[in-house]
């Protein structure tokens, strides 16, 4: 018998050193976003692990392996277990990343896949594979996908779509939405070498571009400045200029299920719930009346 908490449309990254302290706490969350992959092998404990906490919570599954933009197509077996871990788990929502990781191999020899998110570029031909290639996945799911935009850093030369326009494109002719990553877009925009009130312009920008409608998650993170470049590292609290950007999207967009990641450096299950308390504050004041 589920008992599950519905009370709010804040979540977490539920990462293994949490495992034990979240099941023990019980916080007051929305959902649980877990990575897709990890759970892939039947049975276990991690599976157990995974159906103790969906009797408690919702359940987000969030995939990096999919490579919705490879033209070498979808990789059978990644899907085959996705397909299986939705059918038993029947998660709230199922994401991945617009990005590729899988290309063609070489002679007659099997795809090769890579253990990193690639950038996609934004053209008519890279919107028709991935086009395809989610409505494959939604077909085998059954169910509606949503698809993260990624921190790149890099750009293809044959990038002719503006970025926030390409996945207006891919949601109206796929069926799916949009996982609206607020870091990724402040990264990105201070990777072009802008200060944080020029990325916090540039981030609100491209979500004023967005069609209505079209996003049905937002993630938000820490990031690293390092060597000159910002590293989308998921290792620290939400930077103002995120938090700025983030409140700007509800703003635009009113309450849209939304989730704290933290992956390297995680803190104490206290630390991810202070954050998750500031995100709820956020959506609250979204709703307020003025």
């Amino acid at each position: 018998m589920h008992e599950v908490r519905a009370s709010s449309s804040v979540g977490i990254g539920w990462r293994q050193p949490h495992y034990q302290a979240l099941m023990q706490q019980r916080p007051d969350l929305g959902f649980l976003q877990v990575h897709s992959e990890n759970f892939f092998a039947p049975g276990g404990a991690a599976r157990q692990v995974l159906l103790r906490a969906r009797e408690h919570y919702e359940i987000s599954l969030h995939g990096v392996g999919l490579s919705l933009g490879s033209a070498a197509g979808l990789d059978p077996w990644h899907l085959d277990q996705l397909a299986r871990l939705v059918e038993e788990l029947q998660p709230l929502r199922v994401s991945d990343h617009a990005s590729f990781a899988r290309v063609p191999g070489i002679g007659k020899g099997p795809a090769l896949h890579v253990n990193d998110l690639l950038p996609i570029s934004f053209n008519a031909s890279s919107l028709d594979i991935m086009v395809a290639n989610v409505q494959a996945v939604q077909e085998r799911l059954r169910r509606p996908l949503l698809v993260e935009n990624l921190s790149a850093y890099l750009a293809w030369e044959d990038d002719q779509i503006a970025e926030p326009e390409f996945f207006n494109a891919l949601v109206r002719r796929s069926g799916c939405a949009l996982l609206l990553d607020v870091n990724n877009l402040v990264v990105n925009a201070l990777n072009r070498g802008v200060d944080d009130a020029a990325a916090v312009s540039a981030a609100c920008s491209w979500i004023d571009a967005l069609s209505p409608g079209v996003v049905g998650e937002i993630h938000l993170a820490g990031f690293a400045r390092t060597h000159g470049i910002v590293i989308d590292d998921h290792g620290s609290r939400v930077h103002a200029p995120v938090w700025l950007v983030y409140r700007h999207a509800l703003q635009r967009m009113g309450v849209v299920p939304s989730l704290i990641e933290w992956d390297t450096d995680v803190p104490e299950l206290a630390v991810l719930l202070d954050e998750a308390a500031l995100m709820q504050d956020c959506l609250r004041a979204a709703v307020a009346p003025r």
